[in-house]
């Protein structure tokens, strides 16, 4: 039997510590409270000594692995509301350091959780201005209308076009006198500068003036200057609000489809967000007159480009991160930061991957993969507790009618899927379930998907850690010369990384930080020893084949990727800070900036400590798996509800 190793604390293995109740303890706003534990006083240069030490516990069986995945596995302690999932629902159970971690409440308020996008070039996205430079249209056209227009026919003009009642707008009105060459380089500079605009020359008392109004096509299809990008490329924040749903209420404001718009990822939903969108042959004009109309969202940054942007395209995201009500001693926060920047986490897919419901999307994902889309239709349909009295009704009016037209009437526009889903059965009137899945959006298809590959990726690196550790076994992959930055090494446009296996000669060369294992797929190479016979394990007892992946529709064709074990953050940096009122913010992002809003002071003898962590993580690397790490507790909804925090 080969033996487990202490660096890896299990969530059945014995603690080190007592773990502390914290049932009496009541902050003024709710949030995801994480347990205290008292640490040890364990020197940090022996973290790497406490990681090389053996215990005495057997191998996890495939049983054993199952059942600490369920739901009930501690019936004891579990008092959570069924729609919420725990972390060992989806695989997540291991942790990576022998620290014992500390309290703290991550997310009291969404504003504790602030993320901002990194580019391909590196570059951190930021929101920092809500104008539109002059130099984004072409030299030549800004020349034109410059010489012949003064700057207040100008600001009138942009007024105009970025209006949002076109039908009330007053014309603008230039006189322009009998000099025909005169008007006609005005129309043209008008066509040309003013996308959505048109010009007609009228007399008006006596006078010969140019009348420009709104035309009634689509400023998007407006004789698309051809030196321009096809494609207008914005910094979006948003403030609580999920990525899709942010941008599907976008397209709606502009009246156009969702799938104009591109970006490189989503960003959390409870959080202050900026990241980068392209959208096809909009002007920054109608973009920028959104504003006004969105409510805790703000495009920004605007330019014109060639190229929209592709999922994946990002080097990673920039995290600020409050943790509040902490209690733990300015030493042993030292020892677990130190620990975190040098052995790092696991590099689970965290909760949001998987929703919160008692549905996870996991779930419809692998119906995907069966072709079953009538049940994945009706898995995202279903009705399920602890949702708001609207979308209750409108889900029980489906689910006992079948009544798509009456559903409607009762669902919020906010929930976009399953309006989407409820239009197109109506339309379908529930004869074609493949059509009316397919009604869904491309990205919004594969989220379910990919779902589905990180719950075997997460059950197979839990199972991995617990059977052996830190330590590198023969046959396991590790990819030479691979891109630190990622976190998945996928094809983005370039040939896909073979991966090295450890053999007795080469082990040496290696450490954990080097491992990666693969997201089940058609393409990817399969560690060469026992964690191969576990992922075959875990795919038929799913009824999918581990040799056939490919599906006979292209997009449900998984060809895998590879995702690093363990991922240490870069750029870290941590502080404390004392508080006394729980709703002031300690930390800004790109709008508050924006607002010149005073920085966050610590305040001397403050009622509460807070400890705030600044790091940068690849794409697709969950920044509350490296919370999990620190406070060493379950970070789901369900298990922090059981938590009676209130």
């Amino acid at each position: 039997m080969r033996k487990l190793y202490p660096d890896i604390v299990t969530m059945d293995s014995p603690p080190i510590a007592k773990k502390p109740r914290h049932d009496d303890y009541s902050p003024e706003k709710p949030g995801l409270a994480c347990s205290e534990w008292k640490t040890t006083d364990v020197e940090e240069e022996k973290i790497d000594e406490n990681m090389a030490a053996k215990p005495k516990h057997e191998v996890m069986t495939e049983a054993e692995v199952d059942r600490k995945m369920e739901p009930d596995a501690d019936k004891e302690v579990d008092s959570r509301p069924e729609s919420l999932l725990r972390e060992g629902d989806v695989g997540i159970t291991e942790y990576i350091c022998s620290h014992q971690g500390f309290h703290g409440i991550l997310k009291q308020r969404y504003s504790d959780f602030i993320v901002n996008e990194i580019d391909l070039d590196g570059n951190v996205v930021h929101l920092t201005s809500t104008d539109i430079a002059i130099e984004m249209r072409p030299p030549s056209q800004v020349k034109d209308v410059c010489d012949i227009l003064s700057d207040d026919q100008i600001d009138l003009l942009h007024k105009l076009m970025s209006s949002k009642d076109k039908k009330r707008q007053q014309p603008v009105l230039i006189e322009v006198g009998e000099d025909k060459e005169f008007r006609t380089r005005i129309h043209h500079c008008i066509r040309k500068d003013f996308p959505g605009l048109e010009s007609t020359t009228v007399s008006e008392n006596g006078k010969k003036v140019i009348k420009v109004v709104n035309a009634e096509r689509s400023s998007r299809t407006e004789r698309w200057p051809a030196d321009r990008g096809n494609y207008c490329r914005f910094v979006l924040y948003k403030e609580n609000k999920d990525t899709m749903d942010t941008v599907n209420l976008i397209a709606r404001l502009a009246r156009v489809k969702p799938s104009l718009f591109q970006y490189a990822g989503t960003k959390d939903r409870r959080a202050k967000t900026s990241q980068e969108v392209t959208v096809y042959k909009m002007i920054a004009e109608k973009l920028r007159s959104l504003n006004s109309s969105l409510r805790n969202i703000v495009l920004g940054n605007f330019r014109y480009v060639n190229q929209p942007l592709k999922l994946g395209q990002l080097s990673g995201n920039h995290f600020t991160i409050v943790l509040r009500c902490v209690t733990g001693e300015d030493k042993e926060i030292k020892k677990v930061m130190t620990s975190l920047q040098e052995i790092g986490f696991i590099n689970y897919y965290g909760m949001q991957r998987f929703g919160t419901t008692s549905i996870p999307t996991y779930h419809i994902g692998r119906c995907l993969l069966h072709s079953d889309w009538k049940e994945a239709v009706e898995l995202i349909l279903k009705p399920r507790p602890h949702e708001d009295e609207e979308v209750s009704k409108a889900r029980k009016i489906w689910w006992e009618t079948k009544d798509a037209r009456e559903a409607l009437k009762y669902l919020p526009q906010r929930c976009n899927i399953e309006r989407t889903l409820l239009q197109a059965l109506q339309d379908h009137e529930g004869r074609d379930y493949f059509g009316v899945f397919s009604r869904l959006t491309r990205n919004t298809r594969l989220m379910y998907i990919h779902s589905y590959q990180s719950y075997i990726w997460n059950r197979i690196a839990s199972r991995r850690l617990h059977t052996f550790g830190h330590k590198l076994v023969a046959g396991d992959l590790v990819l030479r010369g691979c891109d630190t930055k990622a976190a998945d090494v996928e094809m983005l446009g370039h040939e896909r990384q073979i991966p090295e296996i450890i053999t007795d000669s080469n082990i040496s060369q290696f450490d954990i930080h080097d491992v990666v294992l693969p997201l089940p797929g058609y393409d990817v190479v399969y560690p060469q020893n026992e964690v191969c016979d576990w992922y075959r394990e875990a795919l038929a007892h799913d009824n999918l084949d581990i040799e056939n992946m490919r599906h006979k529709i292209k997009d449900y064709s998984l060809s895998g990727a590879y995702r690093k074990l363990v991922v240490k953050p870069k750029d870290f940096k941590w502080q404390t800070m004392y508080y006394d009122d729980v709703n002031v913010p300690l930390a800004y992002g790109d709008w508050d900036q924006h607002k010149n809003e005073s920085q966050p002071e610590s305040v001397a003898g403050g009622k509460h400590k807070a400890l705030i962590l600044e790091m940068s993580l690849p794409p697709s690397c969950y920044a509350t798996m490296a919370v999990r790490e620190i406070l060493k507790t379950d970070t789901s909804a369900g298990h922090q509800s059981s938590l009676n925090v209130t």
